[in-house]
This record gives C-alpha cells, structure tokens and sequence, in this order.
C-alpha cells in the first residue's frame, strides 16, 4: 500500500458567519510570525546563528501572541518562518533577503507613518484542532486561547464547506485557511491521507534525468529516446515578477504579496505540470526506474565549492528549487509504481556517454557536445542525462563500463524532442507552442 496525501480545495458556505473568527486568526499568525521573525533577528546578530522551529516553539510558547492560534496552529507558522530562515541562509546570492515582517505602514503626506496593518497569513489546524463531521460537510476549528469566548460552544470556528462534484473528504489530516488576496476570500484547503495499491512498474526501461539552467530538465531513456524541457517560462517569470514587486512601494503591501503568490502559484503550476508530462512519457516507454542528478552537482564545482553561473545564472538557479521538483516527480512516479533515485551529476556533463573520455573541453558550447576521441557530437545536456541513466546499468551490471554498448545507435542523443510550457494546456510539442505572454 502507498499513502499519499490529496490537497482538496473547498468554497466557504457559510461565509459571513465566520469571515470575523478567520480574520482575527489570520491577523494573529501574521503577529506571531512577526514576533518570532524579531526573535530570530536578535538571535542572529547575538550568535551568528539562526534559530530552528524547535527553539522558537520553548522561546516563544509562553508568549502572548502564541495564544492568539492553536497551539499546533501557531506551532506550523513557527515552523514555516524557521524553513524561510533556512532557504535564506544557504542561498549563495547575496542579493537575497531575509524573511521580511507581515505588515503594511500607510504614511502621510510629509512622509511620517500613520498607521501599519497586517496581512490575513494562512491559518494552518493540525489533527488536535480538527473535529470533522463528514455527514454535514463541517469542520469545527480550535480557536487560539485569546479568541475564546464563552459560552463553551463559542470556543471553536464551526465552517460549512464544499468542494467540487465528486470530491469526498475522508481521513482529514489537516485544514488550511487560506486568504485569496484577488478574491479579497477565505477558502478551505483540507488535507486528506488516502492508501492506495502501488501499481507494478510499468517495465523495465529506465530514464536518467538532467536538471539545469537554459533546459530545466533533460531526459535521456534506455529506449533511444530523449527530451527536452527548456524553463523558458521559469526564466520569463523570473525577471518579470522581481521587477515589477520592486515598484511596488511597499514590498510587504498589497500588491506585492499578490505578486509574490502568483509567481509561487506559477512557478508550483509549472513544476507539477513537468512532472506529470515524464511520467506520462515514462509510462509510455515502460520505465520502471528513474536518475536525477542531485543539487550537489549543479550548485557545486569539483572542489565542493559554491558554483559561479553569473549574474543571472545564479538568479535563475536560487529561484528553480530543483529539490522541490524532484520531491513532485518521486512523488507522482511512486502513484505509477516507478521507482525514483538520487545520483551525484559529479562529471557527467563534462563526461562521454559513448567512449566514456573525460574532458572539460569536450562541451564545446552550450547545448553541443563533441568528443575529440569517438568522433561523437550530440546535444549536452542530453548527454548528462544518459550518463546519469547509465549509473542504473552500472549497479545490475558489475561489468559495465558506463558507456553506452557498441549495438546502439546515438542518432537520437544529437535530435531529442523538446517540449515547450504552455500556459494553457501544460507542456506542448515545440511546434504547437505560441505562448509567449510574460
């Protein structure tokens, strides 16, 4: 059995009945992220070191901006600003900054702050605050401790829902409120744990796949087929979205947090949408087992050292999270019985898939590859993808080489397909893609 977990969004039914209860607690996780973002801060310079959602939840659970949610509540946006801090700190560009505070100052005409409001943050209710009547289509939230009135009845956010036809609500795991700044709404996300039987792989092939920066994917199967996958649209979006927060005037406002989350929702889009597609191709081919190249290949160089991409290189790679990617592929693949496994990409691009000679000088220039031993010129990246397919052959095979066998041909490692994303209909033959809109 595989236990998966479905995420089924859900309209509020009866809205106006508890739009108040959710603002207030959506305001009081916005206080509390501050709180604790103030925490970390101090902690930082005092220390040099950032503190983990373990520290934050003994420093902080005494706090009176901790008992404006759950205790599970207010221990998820500890732990969402924690993950933040992180992904701050082990970035390598030095424009990145850290987790800012959730709140929007309003100045006047001479320039002296009024007033500061905070945004409606996401409200996250662990099983412990969850009592789910799935006859009704009702779930009672736990109101944090300074929300509670009395009498007892009034100490919980009663909310009616309903999803889309079909959908059924079954082992609630978690209930997230979510504020929809366009739709100036809340909605429902419910979490839900489902166990279904893991299919038998679809074959035997196998697939080895490429992550990097002009083509976000490249796919190379033992079937003598490959693909392309460039991130033409992760790039777009890339240069398009920092700019336009940038002129926001306030970068914690509005307008801004709207932006922010459709760059999020866009680029999440994207990534679920390149997952679906190879695993679609990889059914299709009988694949049974996938590589990926790991981040350690891509974000350092052979002395272990942080990589240097450029300017915009480095912008495009912080901004891909290859890691999220591959947590979607494995786990779309695991729904198809295709099993899905990390490698180093230690050499492979630099790497002869054909002779297996080594050579900084081989990848001539971006997207060609040309071997001075075998004679062999294919596309580059195509190429790293094989020589990570091939760690596959190496494991069954002690005796192999890791190179590919004299009976096969190398005409498709020099034309793969290429598929371009769409924003309308996912990833498309290059052909059929007009799409062009930032």
């Amino acid at each position: 059995m595989l236990e998966v977990h479905r995420t089924h969004r859900a309209k509020i039914l009866n809205y106006s009945q508890v739009e108040d209860s959710l603002n207030r607690h959506g305001w009081s996780a916005s206080k509390l992220w501050n709180v604790a973002n103030y925490h970390s801060r101090q902690v930082w310079e005092e220390t040099g070191e950032i503190p983990g959602h373990e520290e934050l939840k003994n420093e902080l659970k005494g706090h009176d901006k901790y008992k404006g949610l759950h205790s599970q509540s207010s221990q998820r946006v500890l732990e969402e600003l924690a993950e933040a801090f992180n992904s701050w700190y082990s970035s390598d560009d030095e424009r990145d900054n850290p987790p800012g505070y959730r709140k929007q100052n309003y100045y006047d005409q001479q320039g002296r702050r009024v007033h500061e409001e905070h945004p409606l943050s996401t409200v996250t209710w662990k099983q412990n605050g969850i009592r789910h009547d799935t006859k009704n289509n009702r779930v009672r939230l736990s109101k944090g401790a300074n929300h509670k009135e009395h009498p007892k009845a009034w100490e919980y956010i009663l909310v009616e829902y309903e999803t889309r036809p079909g959908v059924e609500v079954e082992n609630l795991q978690q209930v997230r409120a979510v504020y929809d700044q366009t739709k100036e709404r809340w909605e429902l996300h419910l979490v839900c744990k489902d166990e279904i039987e893991t299919p038998d792989a679809p074959g035997t092939e196998t697939a080895g796949i490429d992550l990097g920066i002009s083509n976000f994917a490249a796919v190379a199967y033992s079937t003598e087929d490959a693909d392309l996958y460039p991130g033409n649209r992760l790039k777009q979006d890339g240069y398009y979205f920092p700019k336009e927060i940038a002129n926001c005037d306030d970068s914690s406002g509005d307008r801004a947090t709207r932006l922010h989350h459709k760059w999020s929702e866009r680029r999440t889009h994207f990534f679920h949408s390149l997952a679906k597609h190879i695993v679609e191709k990889c059914i299709e081919r009988s694949v049974g087992r996938i590589n990926v190249g790991d981040l350690e290949g891509i974000r350092e160089d052979e002395n272990a050292k942080s990589k240097n991409w450029g300017r915009h290189g480095n912008l495009d790679l912080h901004g891909w999270a290859f890691d999220r990617f591959t947590s979607i592929l494995e786990y779309k693949a695991k729904v198809e019985g295709i099993e899905v496994m990390e490698v180093s990409e230690r050499d492979t691009s630099k790497t002869c898939c054909v002779c297996g000679r080594e050579d900084d000088s081989q990848r001539v220039e971006r997207g060609l590859y040309v071997c001075e031993s075998c004679d062999a010129a294919f596309n580059a990246d195509v190429n790293g993808a094989e020589n990570i397919r091939l760690d596959i052959d190496e494991e069954s095979n002690s005796e192999s080489t890791g190179q590919l066998s004299g009976d096969r041909s190398t005409g498709w490692l020099a034309q793969p397909g290429v598929y371009l994303y769409d924003l309308s209909c996912g990833f498309q033959p290059q052909r059929e893609v007009v799409d062009s809109k930032p």
